[in-house]
């Protein structure tokens, strides 16, 4: 431990400036990784705040106007993994020999999978930067030289459960934040606007170069199982467009409509997880300190909600507020957040009611309430810290359980609605070709959707057994009665 008494330790912002090279390098690095990117960054930005204004009045709005025009200006911007740098669109001029149009001249199919496989190292490259922070600040800033946080990330480096969770929430994180660059093609072109977008493709009996809209595209390259009516994945339709996954019944490409649908699943679930996990916080804390009547009426309160099963409420909420102003809200999305964080909080309030009640009884509580600190205080310095990693258990096991509902909601046609993609819609389109050719198109779906339940799970453990190391394999009742909403001490 640092000899440096508790009383006379600084902020971090005065022991940066006391020895600000590491933080410097750490910036330095973070900035040049950024820059790489900056165009995409930008444009995410402007694309977040163009979203919020347009949920203003009705009215022509101003400031969506100039956001407008500032996304267009942010469209010029460089970006090193994008697909104008590495595009893989092109034509094959007499069928034979090197492709126009392509990166370096490549066939399609190899120059998208230079650019997915640089976007992925970009990724785990911020990773492993961020990784290289967090050491840096152990070693330069902090007092302690060791703290219980040390133990948890130790313990969670040596958990290949958490780690094989940890590598598929990853993946998915990183195709819904990269999805316009990771696609073959963009979602305006292929599936919302494609009669407004063009292709060029080698015709090889007039032995000229043909332009067609990406619409009627479309119609020649359909998946319906039968009568040679398929394009199936890793493979070129007729026009030589590539599609990994392969088309979908409306010959539109399956990998791009993967992509944005993990983007809307995505931002649907870490939204109603944020609000539900917040009013949860702050309830458990609240009902822990105050107990009495408080805690009466939460409990009251979330066992009503708790009563009616999730999906049941959430189809019922849907189909009552379908056609409202609600409902086109981001084409059904906000609608979802709304019900999501409604019916989910109780939940969370339970698996955080036990900690929090257990957290209440400690001395170090009683001992700041003699001192005469607020209760405000108490709980955001005292309580919160305490119930926060069982929050993060809880929420890493929730996540993946939204996105099955949301895709079980748009499967049932409840959901998102089109022309904005999601996995669930995509699955229900396919389903009467699930023995045909087209097997591919409810198929690959389904795959990615466990896959990434069973990711979100795994993490979930991972995240649990580091931070009560006497619940790993099960053998401990305390870390599995915390999790599922103990009662209080």
């Amino acid at each position: 431990m640092s000899d440096t008494p508790l009383d006379e330790e600084k902020p971090l912002r005065e022991r940066i400036a006391a020895n600000p090279r590491p933080a410097l390098k750490w910036l330095l690095g973070a900035v040049v990784l950024l820059a790489l990117e900056l165009g995409a960054v930008v444009g995410v930005v402007i694309k977040l705040l163009l979203t919020v204004a347009r949920l203003g009045p009705l009215a022509p709005n101003p400031v969506a106007a100039a956001l407008a025009s500032a996304g267009e200006a942010a469209a010029g911007i460089p970006t090193l993994l994008s697909r104008s740098l590495i595009p893989n669109d092109g034509f094959q001029p007499g069928g034979t020999g090197a492709w126009t149009g392509t990166f370096l001249g490549l066939e399609p199919k190899y120059a998208w999978l230079i650019r997915v496989v640089l976007i992925y190292v970009y990724a785990f490259v911020w990773l492993g930067w961020f990784w290289v922070g967090y050491r840096w600040f152990r070693e330069h800033y902090r007092y302690a030289d060791w703290t219980p946080r040390d133990d948890v990330v130790d313990r969670l480096r040596g958990h290949r459960w958490g780690q094989f969770g940890f590598v598929l929430v990853l993946t998915f994180f990183i195709m819904a934040l990269f999805a316009p660059a990771l696609g073959p093609t963009t979602v305006d072109a292929n599936i919302q606007n494609p009669y407004t977008h063009y292709t060029e493709y080698y015709d090889d009996e007039t032995e000229t170069l043909q332009n067609v809209t990406v619409g009627t595209a479309n119609l020649g390259s359909t998946s319906q199982g039968a009568g040679g009516q398929n394009v199936g994945p890793w493979t070129y339709d007729d026009y030589k467009r590539f599609h990994p996954f392969g088309t979908i019944t409306n010959g539109k490409d399956l990998f791009t409509y993967m992509a944005a649908g993990a983007r809307v699943s995505l931002m649907i679930g870490l939204v109603s997880l944020i609000v539900g996990a917040g009013i949860a916080s702050i309830l458990s804390m609240l009902t822990a300190y105050y107990k009495g009547l408080a805690d009466l009426a939460t409990v009251v309160a979330s066992d009503s909600i708790q009563a009616l099963p999730v999906l049941l409420v959430a189809i019922l909420a849907s189909a009552v507020f379908s056609g409202t102003w609600l409902a086109n809200l981001y084409n059904g999305a906000v609608m979802l957040m709304v019900i999501f964080s409604l019916t989910y909080w109780p939940f969370f309030w339970r698996a955080l009611r036990g900690p929090a009640l257990q957290v209440s009884e400690e001395e170090w509580i009683d001992a700041a309430k003699s001192f005469g600190q607020r209760p405000r205080t108490i709980m955001r310095k005292h309580m919160l810290p305490y119930v926060t990693g069982y929050l993060l258990i809880y929420a890493s096991l929730t996540l993946g359980g939204i996105i099955i509902s949301v895709a079980g909601l748009s499967y049932l046609s409840l959901g998102i609605t089109p022309p904005t993609p999601e996995w669930g819609t995509v699955i229900a389109s396919g389903q009467p070709y699930v023995a045909t050719a087209s097997w591919h198109i409810s198929l690959i779906p389904g795959i990615m959707i466990t896959l990434i339940v069973v990711g979100f799970n795994a993490f979930g453990d991972g995240i649990r057994d580091a931070l009560d190391p006497e619940s790993e394999g099960g053998g401990s009742d305390g870390g599995e009665a915390a999790i599922a909403g103990g009662g209080g001490a």
